[in-house]
């Protein structure tokens, strides 16, 4: 049995004058990772070390800086780095920006020195202490901990602790995963497959409410908002953030069902990011299918089952049973999937299933490098009904 490295989060229930210090801290941070971005776009890539030197002789020179915490400062400094590197390096990832003060979600780490617990209490630097709502214990003593606050104005503190592997249950076989909107994950066996339970459209009527009172409680720019804007904009906050959780909810337990009875995960690579700029964006940011994708991926490799990312394309153009291509893409609107080479007919999810998982099984992760030619084992790339 070995060890892991998860994240505990708990409530956080600051006073008014931790919480000050808390946003005057996360000014402090925003205003170097801006100075490093704009470094960065000056035409200069700023490594660690440089960057480490600017923040020494910034603290020399500047009361204001020096009034917050060099370790939180220091490792806001590094998640820039970081990010600057992946961005060269990682398919996908973008240069760092800037943190506008209204926008950016406020988010402070500290590692082991810069923090400790003291009678439930988080004890953070410059004399800041918060209580902790202990949910559960720690199973071991934390090396980091990110203090994050939310769109309700809710505090969490994430810790990064050690804890023993829990036991998975002995599985066999495999399951092939196709992603969609109208049910966000359709499985080689119907029994798992995650139904779309549109939680945000089920509040839709008392969201829209809130917003018409934002709409007319709204003074434009003349000055700050009335309280009866800030009550009507928390309110949306709270629908909208009750519905994101019962999603992540019920991804959490779908995942838990699926990595448990299944030794090889074959998934889909899917990147919802294009469906915000359809006529979908609505019911696939209440699916969540990138954050069902994360919570899959993550639980199967913790648990040390096979997890394999295969391409979509063509997923949706091949037979599951003999692998034939159709001579032509299949419009959104048709949902039967029909080979012409064998006459399989199978819904086009479901089958676009079978294809993910038979690709896996024989060690690809591509349509194209698993040919027709290639006979395929009696039972590869069936699909369960």
């Amino acid at each position: 049995m070995g060890e892991e490295v998860v994240r505990y989060t708990f409530r956080l229930r600051p006073g008014a004058q931790a919480e000050h210090a808390l946003v005057a801290e996360w000014d402090r941070c925003r205003f170097l990772w801006n100075e490093a971005v704009h470094q960065q776009k000056s035409g200069t890539r700023p490594t660690l070390g440089t960057l480490s030197k600017m923040l020494t002789k910034a603290r020399a020179r500047n009361a204001w800086l020096r009034e917050g915490s060099q370790v939180a400062q220091q490792q806001m400094l590094r998640t820039h780095a970081r990010a600057l590197d992946q961005s060269f390096t990682l398919k996908g990832r973008g240069r760092p920006t800037f943190k506008a003060r209204k926008k950016a979600p406020l988010t402070l780490e500290f590692t082991r020195r810069g923090f400790r617990i003291h009678d439930g209490r988080l004890i953070l630097p410059k004399g800041v202490s918060v209580p902790v709502v202990w949910s559960r214990e720690l199973p071991s003593e934390p090396s980091s901990v990110q203090i994050t606050r939310d769109s309700l104005g809710h505090w969490y503190a994430s810790f990064v602790v050690r804890r023993e592997v829990p036991p998975v249950p002995d599985a066999t076989g495999g399951i092939g995963i196709d992603w969609g909107v109208t049910t966000t994950a359709t499985t080689t066996d119907a029994a798992f497959d995650l139904a779309y339970l549109g939680h945000r459209k089920r509040c839709a009527a008392e969201l829209a409410k809130a917003q018409r009172t934002m709409a007319r409680r709204h003074t434009g720019k003349r000055g700050p908002q009335s309280k009866g804007y800030g009550r009507a904009k928390r309110q949306a906050a709270r629908l909208q953030k009750q519905a994101a959780r019962q999603t992540a909810h019920d991804s959490r337990v779908w995942a838990k069902r699926v990595v448990d009875s299944h030794e090889l995960i074959a998934v889909e690579d899917f990147t919802p990011r294009f469906l915000a700029k359809s006529t979908m964006a609505r019911k696939a940011a209440d699916a969540a299918i990138g954050g069902a994708k994360r919570e899959l991926i993550e639980r199967g490799v913790r648990a040390g089952r096979k997890v394999v990312l295969v391409r979509p394309t063509y997923t949706s153009m091949t037979c599951s049973r003999c692998f034939a291509r159709a001579k032509q893409r299949l419009g959104l609107g048709e949902r039967v999937f029909r080979c012409w080479s064998c006459g399989h007919v199978e819904g086009r999810d479901r089958n676009a299933a079978g294809v993910v998982l038979a690709v896996a099984e024989r060690g690809h992760t591509r349509v194209d490098d698993v040919s027709q030619s290639d006979h395929l084992p009696p039972g590869v790339g069936r699909v369960a009904v």
